[in-house]
């Protein structure tokens, strides 16, 4: 029996809204996943850093900020560097549809605006996971 699905939420930068962080990592859980919560006030680093050691499958930043355009470039620059292109880089908040399709051809998976249903979220994770696990490397 495969391992459930292991999900890090991360609240980057000053950005001190963490409802909707909060809202996705219960309902992840409710999934069926297992959920990871960086709290506030995270680095890329610490991010990337706390992905490897906790062998995730996704990581899914929440911002509000403005800052999306910063944080999720790092993100990726660091997950390549770490090789970790077996993990998914998800996340949602107030991203423009066109800084959401800059950040997709540069790598980032799906964004997701508020009020998407955390149904059509943890189905997204699930399909991307499904599609790109490398067993090998987790067994």
């Amino acid at each position: 029996m495969p391992r459930p699905i292991r999900v890090l939420i991360a609240k980057v930068g000053l950005d001190g809204h963490d409802r909707g962080a909060k809202v996705i990592a219960s309902s992840l859980r409710d999934e069926g996943m297992e959920v990871i919560y960086t709290g506030l006030r995270q680095t890329p680093e610490m991010v990337v850093n706390a992905a490897l050691q906790e062998d995730v499958d996704a990581i899914g930043v929440s911002i509000l900020s403005g800052a999306h355009m910063t944080v999720f470039p790092r993100i990726i620059a660091l997950m390549k560097e770490k090789n970790m292109n077996d993990v998914l880089l998800t996340g949602g908040g107030i991203i423009p549809a066109t800084d959401a399709k800059l950040l997709n051809e540069m790598g980032v998976g799906e964004l997701f605006p508020p009020g998407t249903p955390s149904k059509d979220i943890a189905e997204y994770i699930r399909k991307w996971v499904a599609e790109n696990r490398n067993f090998l490397k987790k067994i």
